[in-house]
């Protein structure tokens, strides 16, 4: 659903690396290699991640679409090299190799094994598994910290947090003082990126046991953007909804089962007459503001200047440890599902993955409705029509 922009992922887990290209942003926007690596860094941490966190160290190269520090308008490339390459040169060769690597069969339940080794007649799941990986996300916080930096251009911010791992739940609510960057300042910081300490050391704990017992956690986060104007998306058309189009971008997300804006599912248990925003003049500023913000920040699919909350529910990781029963794809014998490195919980690094997804969406947005080919002619558009 994205209109202005354009982006592609491509690679594999264990490949060369990964590369992935974003068309549309305006010309005139000041990047560095050092500030994507800053947030490709956010991604890697996090509690209960696998011993891969201790190889990677990403780090982007920019390979085009920009010049002496500055964005030419042009598609924007990236290449993010597998510094672990050496050791999978021969089982992920490109070319044709005497002796093959010997096939994956088993296929994890809660994986996309079974159906993509279905899907494309493939022997070996390996020739799904490499893509199917959350590894490919890294990408995506590279290209999303182009889409961070341009809507800061325009005080446009977006930060995120963990609210629970497993049964370990954090109920604090985001002090209104706190700007979604520093949110993430604050919360980076902990290794769960949970504000209330208490309940980090519960989520902890919850990781702990996991860990020992070979098995995963799936937890929930909440993603908040502060700055935006009137008018993002539209009503007009189901594929036009700013709600949709986040939806869709945050449920592409590997292991995310659920997308929430504002209070979600729990609205329901409120009338109608609690549950609307009431209209109000702001007594500072004499512009109109809201008593409250259950709607998220979004009615009837375009952004009401008001924060946009959304939040996102992960399923526990399904490649086990301690691997559940499966069935063998060429011998149809029972065995148990295939190993690979995993996580035992990876509810962190998703947070941060959705701000990415986040910020290519409200980029988008925000391009289609000021329009411009460089950062003064959005700034211009943005100061002479928009409304906030």
């Amino acid at each position: 659903m994205m209109r202005k922009l354009r982006w592609l992922t491509a690679g594999e887990s264990h490949g060369k690396g990964l590369i992935g290209i974003l068309e549309g942003l305006p010309a005139g926007m000041d990047i560095t290699e050092d500030y994507i690596a800053f947030h490709l860094t956010r991604r890697q941490t996090g509690y209960g991640r696998g011993k891969r966190m201790n190889i990677e160290e990403d780090r982007a190269e920019i390979y085009a679409g920009v010049r002496h520090g500055m964005t030419l308008g042009s598609p924007i490339a990236l290449v993010l090299p597998n510094k672990d390459w050496d050791n999978w040169r021969h089982i992920m060769s490109i070319t044709p190799t005497e002796q093959p690597a010997r096939p994956i069969t088993l296929p994890r339940p809660g994986h996309g094994d079974l159906a993509g080794v279905m899907k494309y007649s493939f022997s070996d799941i390996r020739n799904v598994l490499e893509r199917a990986s959350a590894r490919e996300t890294a990408m995506r916080v590279a290209l999303g910290s182009l889409a961070r930096k341009f809507l800061l251009e325009f005080d446009i911010e977006v930060g995120s947090r963990v609210l629970s791992i497993h049964s370990a739940t954090d109920q604090s609510a985001v002090p209104s003082s706190l700007s979604p960057e520093n949110l993430n300042i604050h919360v980076d910081s902990s290794p769960v990126r949970c504000l209330d300490k208490q309940a980090e050391q519960e989520m902890i704990k919850v990781v702990d046991s996991a860990k020992q017992k070979g098995d995963s956690v799936g937890g929930t986060f909440e993603v908040l953007t502060t700055g935006l104007p009137y008018g993002l998306g539209s009503h007009i058309q189901w594929d036009l909804k700013l709600k949709a189009r986040l939806g869709e971008a945050i449920m592409s997300i590997n292991a995310i089962e659920g997308v929430e804006i504002g209070l979600g599912f729990s609205g329901t248990q409120h009338p109608g007459s609690c549950f609307q925003d009431e209209i109000i003049t702001d007594e500072e500023t004499g512009g109109l503001t809201r008593t409250s913000n259950n709607a998220g920040g979004i009615e009837a699919g375009m952004s009401n200047a008001q924060p946009i909350v959304l939040r996102a529910a992960m399923k526990p990781l399904p490649t086990l440890m301690k691997p559940l029963k499966s069935v063998d794809i060429q011998t149809g014998e029972s065995g148990l599902a295939h190993k690979e490195r995993t996580d035992a919980c990876a509810v962190p690094a998703a947070s941060v993955v959705a701000e990415s997804m986040v910020c290519l969406v409200l980029a988008d947005a925000l391009l289609e409705k000021f329009g411009g080919d460089h950062m003064e002619q959005v700034r211009v558009s943005i100061k002479e029509t928009g409304r906030f």
